[in-house]
């Protein structure tokens, strides 16, 4: 069994933190053409490099990002704030989205190979790099047949040198397995988090000797203990018009009451042994599985710093487990 502190992206020997950092957030406002947010607000583009190279000074080497983030922005930021430390660092990010970087829209989708080597190539040059460590298909719901198309596009990358290993971005274990049965495919990338637990795919990467990917650690901030019952969030942010794939909140007072109260429920066990309540949600799910690599996002040095001090306080032990199985009547 891998010793904490660090994950091996299943077989492919590309060996990354525990912790990883999710670029999602440091994308800034994004829309569909009829308005829809899909970022989480403004940012300060000087304070996410700084987040970025303190979370590496702090021994975050995984950087999860995607060309739809941001319209290809989040890439671009991420990219300045690598510089010459790229070659410390394991990258990951996903194809499949189509965008309008101009004006910051995401305009459709397209699963066809032929447009995930174009995307390839986009990202290559946004991220200022020679080659992607960890390269993900974004569209969760691919048709199986259409995928192991893309599967096999995936094996002829890293036989180009241009892709190291590729994974799957979805919550259905019968799509995950459709990419795991490639040769160089590392990981599945799902939701997981002390809220919404995931044990068909746990279950799947444990079996299948894959990294589980965890989008969503911090159930899109309720588990930062920064949300409250009733606080309105900017237009710009996705979670104040959430789609329907986005549970926690509910559009017309932020954050959902019963979200929040079985946050609530579970803070004294998150918080024991100076956690903060973040911490102690990373920690559980570093508990629940020698595969899991947790992904929150981030958009300034103090998340950063905080997200990071959960690797020195580890997973939580088998007894608060047990606990939390019992508030939450698992």
């Amino acid at each position: 069994m891998e010793s904490f502190g660090n994950r091996t992206l299943g077989s492919s020997g590309i060996e990354v933190s525990a912790l990883g950092f999710g670029c999602w957030a440091i994308g800034g406002e994004w829309a569909t053409p009829d308005g829809q947010p899909l970022g989480w607000g403004a940012v300060d583009d000087e304070e996410s490099v700084r987040a970025v190279r303190r979370a590496l000074d702090l021994g975050v080497t995984f950087f999860d990002t995607a060309d739809a983030y941001g319209a290809g922005h989040s890439e671009r930021v991420l990219a300045r704030a690598l510089g010459k430390r790229r070659a410390d660092v394991v990258l990951a990010t996903k194809w499949g989205n189509v965008i309008d970087e101009d004006h910051r829209l995401l305009t459709g989708a397209d699963d066809s190979p032929a447009y995930a080597r174009r995307a390839l190539t986009a990202s290559l040059r946004r991220l200022d790099t020679d080659w992607i460590d960890l390269y993900q298909l974004h569209l969760s719901d691919a048709e199986p047949d259409r995928a192991a198309e893309l599967r096999d596009t995936c094996e002829e990358f890293v036989r180009e040198g241009l892709v190291r290993a590729y994974a799957w971005s979805t919550d259905d274990p019968e799509r995950a397995a459709v990419f795991a049965e490639g040769e160089h495919c590392a990981a599945v990338q799902h939701r997981l988090n002390i809220l919404q637990d995931a044990p068909e795919l746990v279950a799947f990467c444990e079996e299948s000797g894959l990294a589980s990917i965890n989008r969503s650690p911090l159930a899109l901030g309720l588990l930062t203990g920064r949300h409250t019952s009733g606080r309105s969030l900017a237009a710009g942010d996705i979670r104040s018009a959430p789609p329907a794939w986005l549970p926690g909140f509910t559009g017309e007072g932020g954050a959902d009451p019963e979200w929040l109260a079985r946050v609530d429920a579970l803070k004294e066990i998150l918080t024991s042994g100076g956690r903060t309540l973040a911490q102690g949600a990373l920690g559980w799910l570093w508990a629940r599985s020698p595969r899991t690599v947790p992904i929150p996002g981030f958009r300034s040095v103090a998340q950063a710093e905080e997200n990071a001090g959960a690797i020195a306080r580890g997973p939580l032990t088998a007894a608060q487990m047990t606990e939390v199985d019992r508030v939450l009547g698992r």
